[in-house]
């Protein structure tokens, strides 16, 4: 079969004919419909993010129909649309018990980070990573559901998000559209801030309450200020930690805010603890979802209570041209790729 393979930092990808694997004991196979393209794939591509795994199959956000079942799987399951959980856990370590295989340091797959993904023509699987996609919500729709929403879904349970918060989103892509539901969902007042036109004007169409451009702004945390009677958010979801954005993100803080990392770059995070103590503001990273979760993700817009934005749909040989119009900012919500 066709798959579109990472094999090595700083090298493009390629389409490789890799073989079509049958599944074993406990395993599904999944006839991959729709795959959705993360910031993720152009960290790959870029040498950010290297895990000293090559070469691999590309694509943590998958959607499709099982069509093949190894021995314990209830043969009845063969064409149930689903999608993908990305993480395979120890099953062992005390984040495991807990539900939390995203943190669990003997992880035995992550499937498009060190294990083949979804930018191939089907996955073998076990039978739990295989989540139940009704039928009424498209392939092309679910697949930015297994990291775009989820990731949202995530981050704000970090952040105990609640009623009453004032929630600032810096970056306006695919996870920072889900971030904007989520905290609306949960009575959150919101501020959506990028660099374009468009894609503010989509964040206020999700519920934004305030969108700043940081393009026509000399001091974004200032603005935030101004937009909350000068207290500050007591959220912020960082999706681009850039240097500049990252010192935004702290300044902008109210007593007690909470910083949440999601987003990640080459630079690195500088701060005096002293913004820190005076404040008791809180910093952490974010990392993923639960399998719980995505289960609550896949509801929600199942429910039509968020909704995931397709910009556009590519045959999977065009991949190039779906990575290239993310990298150049081109991108509103996902590109999703057809095998």
């Amino acid at each position: 079969m066709r798959a579109v393979r990472y094999v090595g930092p700083n090298r493009p990808f390629v389409m490789e004919d890799v073989p079509e694997r049958e599944p074993a004991a406990g395993e599904v196979r999944v006839r991959i419909r729709a795959a959705g393209m993360c910031h993720t794939e152009l960290h790959f591509a870029s040498g950010l993010l290297d895990l000293g795994v090559c070469p691999v199959t590309m694509g943590h956000e998958v959607a499709g129909e099982i069509d093949a079942v190894g021995e314990g799987v209830n043969p009845e399951r063969i064409g149930e649309r689903v999608l993908l959980y990305y993480y395979v856990g120890c099953g062992e370590c005390e984040w495991c018990e807990r539900g939390q295989e995203n943190l669990c340091a003997n992880l035995k797959a992550e499937y498009g980070f060190f294990h083949d993904g979804g930018y191939a023509e089907s996955i073998v699987i076990p039978e739990r990573n295989a989540v139940r996609l009704p039928d009424h919500v498209s392939f092309e729709e679910g697949a930015p559901i297994a990291c775009g929403v989820t990731t949202a879904i995530h981050a704000s349970n970090l952040a105990k998000l609640q009623a009453g918060d004032c929630a600032v989103v810096y970056g306006v892509g695919a996870v920072g559209y889900g971030l904007v539901q989520i905290a609306r969902l949960r009575g959150a007042r919101v501020i959506a801030i990028g660099r374009t036109p468009r894609k503010l004007a989509y964040a206020r169409e999700l519920g934004a309450d305030v969108t700043i451009n940081a393009a026509e702004v000399e001091d974004v945390a200032a603005a935030v200020r101004e937009a909350t009677d000068g207290r500050g958010a007591d959220v912020v979801f960082e999706l681009v930690a850039t240097k500049g954005t990252m010192s935004a993100s702290t300044a902008m803080l109210a007593k007690r805010g909470r910083l949440i990392y999601i987003g990640y770059s080459s630079d690195t995070y500088e701060v005096h603890p002293i913004q820190l103590v005076i404040n008791e503001v809180f910093v952490a990273g974010s990392v993923g979802n639960t399998l719980d979760e995505l289960k609550e993700a896949v509801s929600l817009v199942a429910e039509g209570k968020v909704k995931t934005r397709v910009d556009q749909v590519l045959p999977l040989d065009r991949w190039q041209e779906g990575l290239d119009a993310l990298a150049e900012g081109k991108v509103l919500g996902r590109v999703v790729l057809k095998p």
